[in-house]
């Protein structure tokens, strides 16, 4: 018959218990940021940063901000803060903002790495004990007397090593999907960093031409004029 968890627990030795606190770790911060980026996907607004965008080359930035402060999407909250502070520099408040907005998604992931890269290392930690104790076993010379000392050591080495791996294993699905989504998160606040900027320079453009084209329509009238 199988044996029950429990009883492998037991069976992998001591080592077990640390895997077990590397798994409750991993499985933490797996539901907690699975639970945020539920919570962050839900607030995206993409047709806010739109409209704040439509504001911006209307040269209308108070409406922007105004708009953007109402919404829960992070990238408008980033828009928001580089609106606010482009009269100092807008590439250094929308790094500053966005800098900000990406720690909040990299939470925990060095925590869930480090899970990963442990459970194995900490599984071939348990095969080096549990072989240790099985020839510790077969130094006593008699074999018989000491078969169930050797398989025990051996039980405890393949138990522990299977553990490590299955920690492991489980544990780099999610940290691969929740890397992508924070990848989602940077192209979206790039992409809206580069929309900013070009609406910033048409909004410039439209300031700058329209002067001119007002002196142009002054000299016509005067000579016509005269």
């Amino acid at each position: 018959m199988g044996q029950s968890p429990m009883e492998l627990f037991v069976h992998g030795g001591p080592i077990m218990w640390p895997l077990l606190i590397v798994s409750f770790l991993a499985v933490t911060v797996v539901a907690e940021r699975t639970l945020f980026l539920i919570r962050e996907s839900s607030s995206r607004e993409p047709e806010v940063v739109e409209k704040m965008l439509e504001c911006v080359e209307r040269s209308d930035v108070e409406t922007a901000v105004a708009i953007g402060g109402k919404s829960r999407d992070y990238v408008a909250r980033v828009m928001v803060h580089a609106l606010t502070h482009k009269e100092h520099s807008l590439a250094n408040a929308f790094m500053r903002a966005a800098n900000k907005e990406l720690t909040r998604f990299q939470q925990g992931m060095a925590t869930l790495d480090t899970c990963i890269t442990a459970a194995p290392l900490l599984g071939l930690l348990g095969t080096v004990t549990g072989m240790m104790a099985t020839f510790g076993a077969l130094g006593e010379g008699d074999i018989g007397a000491s078969a169930g000392a050797i398989t025990g050591g051996v039980g405890e080495a393949l138990i522990a090593t299977a553990a490590g791996l299955v920690v492991a294993i489980i544990g780099l699905f999610p940290f691969n999907v929740l890397t992508a989504h924070i990848e989602g998160a940077k192209h979206h606040i790039s992409d809206a960093s580069h929309a900013l900027e070009v609406m910033l320079k048409k909004a410039d453009i439209v300031v700058e031409v329209a002067p001119e084209a007002a002196a142009e329509a002054a000299d016509v009238a005067e000579i016509a004029v005269r």
